[in-house]
C-alpha cells in the first residue's frame, strides 16, 4: 500500500482559536474541514513542506523556529496509508486567507468537533484540547 506523507499545522491565534480550512469542491473529501498543510514532495523536509504549503494555501509566512512538533495521525484509506505529523504554530507574518478558494474558520478548541473532518484529522482534536483547553 502506498504511503502518503502530509505535513499539517495547528495555527493558534492570540485568542486561542485554531484555524481550519475547508476542502474545496472538486477535491477528494470536499466540504470537510482540516488543518492546513499538504503533501510532502520527494526529498523535501517536512518543515520546508509546511512552510511552503502555508504560503501557497494561506498567504502567510512562517519561520521554522515558530513550528513546534505536537503529534501525528495515521489513517488507512482505501488506496493509501496517510501519515500526518502536526505542528503547532502561534507566530506568522501576514493574514491568513484562502488563496485556493477554500473557506477558513477560526475555531475555539472546544468547538473543533462541530466541524466535519477527514478521518485522519479527527484523532488530533484531543491532543489540541489537552494543550489548549476547550476555550469555549
Amino acid at each position: 500500500m502506498k504511503l502518503v506523507l502530509v505535513a499539517a499545522a495547528a495555527l493558534v491565534d492570540a485568542d486561542g482559536r485554531v484555524l481550519l480550512t475547508e476542502r474545496p469542491a472538486g477535491k477528494s473529501l470536499a466540504g470537510l474541514w482540516e488543518f492546513p498543510g499538504g503533501k510532502v514532495e520527494p526529498g523535501e523536509r517536512l518543515e520546508d513542506c509546511l512552510i511552503r504549503e502555508l504560503d501557497e494555501e494561506l498567504g502567510i509566512t512562517v519561520q521554522e523556529p515558530c513550528l513546534a512538533p505536537l503529534s501525528f495521525a495515521s489513517h488507512t484509506y482505501e488506496a493509501f496509508q496517510l501519515l500526518m505529523p502536526l505542528w503547532i504554530c502561534r507566530r506568522w507574518e501576514g493574514q491568513a486567507r484562502g488563496r485556493e478558494g477554500q473557506r477558513l474558520a477560526w475555531v475555539k478548541p472546544g468547538a473543533l468537533r462541530d466541524y466535519p473532518m477527514p478521518p485522519a484529522d479527527e484523532p488530533l482534536i484531543p491532543v489540541l484540547l489537552d494543550l489548549l483547553g476547550p476555550g469555549r
